[in-house]
């Protein structure tokens, strides 16, 4: 039944339960077939899995090992055991690579998660993993290219051009100001404006800028250039492989793993940046030739070539240095574990040094190309629906690509990376994606339930053969694996909990062990990072309620007969995410405030939990200024409860105020309730802040 069909029915078009109403398949198919926005299908099964290799392989092999293997001060490290946190990871994403696949299949549209829930799952869910999916795609991106920026001036900066002559980059042409100030000389050295130093990252603007420009020219050609790339970044990872081979001491791999379970788990969330990319092939599906065969073979057979380069490579990396060793290297050593682990073992080979460099810059410019090649077209399919402005739709007419979006795209990646340091960048990264990948495997199960007869030219296997299959496995990791440190009982519990787990989602059991492996990386990741992901949702939340809720080709204001009724319920609707964003940032500032004062409190034994709950509930870490609980805050405050109050003061006005009375009173309430006690609440905050009170992110 269309909207304006229910409302002649006398059924509202934007009721609470309307937030969860969904596109369905055949008109999200009929969408993408309109010629004026149809993209160039160019791309085969091979260029589908050098994409994904793109994506995959980069900065998190580059980059993160070094960490994963030593851990860090809130972390343990995995040690030599960095191999089993591969794999863990690869099983993670291999549940989550499955249930892609069999959408890209049946939904062969630009999107990725962000279509497959908005047919399953509703558009509010749809809303919020779109704007999740920012986080994956351009937030990553900005990491990577900050971090492209420092290998290529490691890389340009080591090249002799004869008689001792180097390039030397300024500090303050690749750096942020923070990062900056703790520098020295680099402030002094900057140029000035007004008395205050100029600091920006050039190079990362660059490669941006450069990306870009190739991505408006034309998707074949940037599969071109991405498969170039990826030829290259191959042979410097085997290149790596063969020589740190001859020179890997095996007793380096004792103890295998010195921190147990908790640092392999740990290894694993942190080692998961290496795979964010695989699900990047899906959102070129409307430029896929023959996509319902093509999208799943590109899916699993990028996810299959990575995790066997990642395993090979973490063997060769821990065998050249040993866990002691590495725990002794300095942070800045480990954020270039390649480079780091041949200049220990081999001191004299500075050539295999300045080869492997070399392929850690083209691997991270690969990964921008294909993650600027899909945050536009997850920004057109929002369009497409109306949660986002037409300029986002927009096609060029002869390169066929959308020009607008990605030159958008371009120009907040570029901008961000200027001026930020990439450890704010990659806090939102991880957790975004995780929860991107929840939502994909819950979709799998909704999506078989309400619609079972749906042709599937690739299915997520099922039933009860895969079922004890993967029983079998996950027992003998219990039984057999020496680091979990379980008791026999507690190992007999988990197998008996774990049966019963497995045998009631037998119909579903790769979709649910994707929802529960995720959530177990989750919780294996920074505490604060959860509060910047509340952030984040709460001012995605402001954005829906704003523009997209009014505008939703599915639900909008032009939709409906009834647009004051309309207005009603999306002002009880902006009123209930506000106030669960508000919930939200309190609970994970909460979180966050317990589990430092836990650490704090470490030495008190069993009495650091009731001590942390004390800490927890006085005043002190409240009155703190915490940026990302009093920034949303603040949106809800200003923004969103104002819009909320005026559309429901609009509503009253109508004739037939009456029949959505209680909706407009209750959301009139909340807002002005929640907008007074947030303006009370930050009163005292920003206060103490002006007068000189630290505050923390």
């Amino acid at each position: 039944m269309s909207t304006k069909q229910a409302d002649r029915t006398g059924t509202p078009a934007r009721t609470v339960r309307g937030l969860f109403r969904v596109k369905s398949l055949d008109s999200i198919l009929k969408d993408a077939e309109e010629p004026e926005h149809q993209l160039k299908r160019a791309l085969g099964p091979v260029q589908l899995t050098l994409l994904g290799i793109g994506a995959i392989i980069g900065a998190g092999i580059f980059a993160t090992i070094g960490t994963a293997a030593a851990g860090d001060a809130n972390r343990p490290g995995a040690g030599p055991a960095l191999m089993m946190s591969f794999v863990i990871t690869a099983v993670v994403c291999g549940f989550t690579a499955l249930c892609y696949a069999e959408f890209a299949s049946m939904v062969p549209i630009s999107g990725s998660a962000y279509t497959y829930s908005y047919s399953t799952l509703g558009e509010l869910v749809a809303w919020i993993i779109g704007w999740d999916l920012i986080i994956e795609y351009a937030v990553g991106n900005i990491a990577v290219a900050i971090s492209w920026a420092n290998y290529f001036k490691t890389l340009v900066e080591g090249i002799d051009f004869g008689g001792g002559r180097h390039i030397t980059i300024p500090a303050w042409l690749s750096t942020d100001y923070r990062t900056a100030k703790h520098l020295p000389g680099v402030l002094e050295n900057a140029p000035h404006i007004f008395g205050k130093p100029i600091v920006f990252n050039l190079l990362a603007i660059g490669i941006v800028t450069v990306i870009t420009i190739i991505l408006v020219w034309g998707i074949k050609e940037s599969a071109r250039f991405n498969a170039i790339m990826v030829g290259i970044k191959i042979l410097v990872l085997t290149f790596f492989i063969v020589i740190a081979f001859r020179w890997v001491q095996p007793a380096n791999w004792h103890p295998f793993a010195p921190t147990g379970w908790a640092g392999i788990s740990a290894g694993a969330a942190i080692v998961f940046f290496a795979y964010i990319g695989f699900d990047a092939v899906s959102t070129v599906a409307e430029e896929t030739r023959n996509p319902q065969r093509n999208m799943p073979i590109g899916i699993i057979a990028s996810l299959i070539i990575c995790t066997i380069f990642y395993v090979v490579v973490s063997a060769a990396f821990t065998g050249l240095i040993s866990y002691p060793d590495l725990k002794m290297k300095l942070a800045t050593e480990q954020a270039e574990p390649l480079t780091m682990a041949l200049q220990h073992a081999v001191p004299n080979a500075g050539w295999a040094v300045g080869i492997v460099a070399l392929g850690s810059v083209i691997a991270h410019t690969a990964v921008l190309l294909v993650f600027q090649l899909g945050q536009p077209r997850i920004f057109f399919s929002m369009a497409r629906d109306g949660l986002l402005p037409p300029v986002f739709y927009k096609v060029h007419p002869r390169f066929r690509t959308p020009h607008i979006s990605t030159i958008l795209t371009g120009v907040f990646v570029a901008g961000f990376a200027a001026v930020a340091s990439i450890d704010e960048m990659v806090d939102l990264t991880n957790i975004g994606t995780l929860f991107a990948f929840i939502l994909v495997c819950a979709g799998i199960i909704v999506l078989k339930v309400k619609d079972p007869s749906r042709a599937r030219p690739f299915r997520v296997p099922s039933g009860i053969g895969w079922t004890m299959l993967l029983y079998a496995g996950f027992a003998a990791g219990v039984i057999l694996f020496p680091v979990s440190g379980l008791s026999i009982v507690a190992k007999v519990v988990l197998l008996t909990v774990g049966l019963g787990i497995f045998v009631a989602s037998r119909n579903h059991i790769f979709a649910v062990l994707g929802v529960l492996s995720c959530l177990y990386l989750i919780y294996y990741l920074p505490p604060t990072s959860w509060l910047r992901f509340a952030a984040w949702l709460n001012f995605g939340f402001v954005i829906y309620v704003g523009y997209g809720s009014v505008n939703s080709r599915l639900t909008g204001r032009r939709e409906t007969e009834h647009p004051h009724a309309h207005d009603a319920h999306t002002a009880y609707t902006g009123a209930i995410l506000a106030l669960i964003g508000a919930a939200l940032l309190f609970f994970m500032r909460g979180f966050d405030v317990f589990l430092a004062a836990m650490k704090a409190h470490e030495d008190m034994g069993a009495d650091a939990k009731w001590a942390a709950l004390k800490d927890v509930f006085a005043g002190d870490p409240w009155l703190t200024l915490s940026w990302f609980l009093v920034v949303p805050l603040a949106l809800n405050a200003l923004v969103l409860c104002p819009i909320v109050i005026r559309r429901a003061v609009r509503a009253r006005q109508a004739s037939d105020a009456a029949a959505f009375a209680g909706y407009t009173t209750a959301g009139l309430a909340i807002a002005m309730v929640l907008g007074l006690a947030s303006i009370v609440y930050l009163f005292p905050v920003v206060s103490g802040w002006l007068q000189g009170r630290p505050s923390v992110f």
